[in-house]
């Protein structure tokens, strides 16, 4: 058993397994003691550096692409304290990190691991049912279904439809973008019906605009991962393998019944203009992005 125990959390590996552990210290981000101990396959990993510094080092490792979900959800875009994949490491602790790292790439040697794209999930995401609430509402997955329910300071257009349900066989993908604190971030939801929808995370009744609290927002990552673990993987959307695969949206063309959705939207627009839901620019504004649906239903994000 090689381990390693820090106050940043600790990294346990006994030749088949790396058990990644966050600290309880206060210094530790949400994110990380919310996702909770990460059970690494010897085949998932790619990689592991120590990376010595002036005050403290870092043990880094390095995953075979597709082979986490939670990586697949957040395109790399985790803040770097946020990574649960580097633990920071005292300076007295370098040996013991510097071991850590020769035995794992040791046993990568002797079982010759792959260095290729995973073609299936090698780790689990988060267990369901899941939740978070967030600076735009509470997201909810349980396996099957999605669940959104806006919160007070949603936008009116999302409050007037109501909760939003989404059964996971309607989904096509799921896109995340962290509230970096200076730039608001997003989680949505993005269907047949929707994928070629322009509205803006505030007005989309299947996103969540992240404004408020970064550490909170950043939790969203959760839901995300969760639900792109049971999605199917993103080797199978197209046989022309990882590097030259494309997002699967754009693969697909609009549904046959593409501008009946959307004259069922403009009509709930209107009903809700009419009540006296929407206000002049708020109907402008989103019959306008509905509208451009019409227009060119083909391009990819339209």
């Amino acid at each position: 058993m090689a381990e390693i125990i820090q106050r940043d959390g600790s990294w346990a590996f006994d030749g088949s397994t790396v058990r990644i552990t966050p600290g309880l210290h206060r210094s530790v981000p949400l994110f990380r003691q919310t996702y909770g101990e990460i059970a690494v396959p010897l085949e998932a990993v790619a990689g592991v550096a120590y990376e010595p510094e002036r005050r403290r080092g870092r043990l880094r490792m390095r995953l075979r692409e597709g082979a986490d979900p939670l990586l697949q959800a957040t395109g790399g875009r985790l803040p770097e304290a946020a990574d649960p994949y580097r633990l920071l490491v005292d300076l007295d602790r370098s040996p013991v990190a510097e071991y850590v790292a020769e035995e794992i790439r040791q046993a990568l040697l002797l079982d010759q691991v792959p260095k290729e794209p995973a073609g299936t999930y090698l780790l689990a995401g988060p267990p369901v049912p899941v939740s978070v609430r967030s600076s735009d509402g509470t997201v909810s997955f349980d396996g099957t279904q999605v669940r959104i329910d806006w919160a007070d300071t949603s936008d009116r257009v999302k409050r007037a439809t109501g909760s939003r349900i989404i059964d996971l066989g309607d989904l096509v993908r799921v896109e995340w973008l962290p509230n970096s604190g200076h730039q608001d971030g997003l989680l949505r939801f993005v269907t047949r019906e929707t994928a070629f929808s322009e509205l803006p995370p505030e007005k989309d009744p299947y996103a969540l605009d992240l404004w408020g609290s970064a550490r909170r927002d950043l939790l969203t990552a959760l839901v995300a991962t969760a639900v792109t673990a049971r999605l199917p993987h993103p080797s199978t959307r197209t046989g022309a393998g990882f590097a030259d695969r494309i997002e699967l949206v754009s693969a697909v063309p609009p549904p046959a019944d593409h501008h009946d959705v959307l004259l069922r939207r403009l009509r709930e627009l209107g009903r809700l203009y009419r009540d006296g839901v929407l206000t002049d620019e708020e109907f402008a504004t989103t019959k306008a992005a509905v509208l451009r649906g019409f227009q060119d239903p083909g391009r990819p994000g339209s």
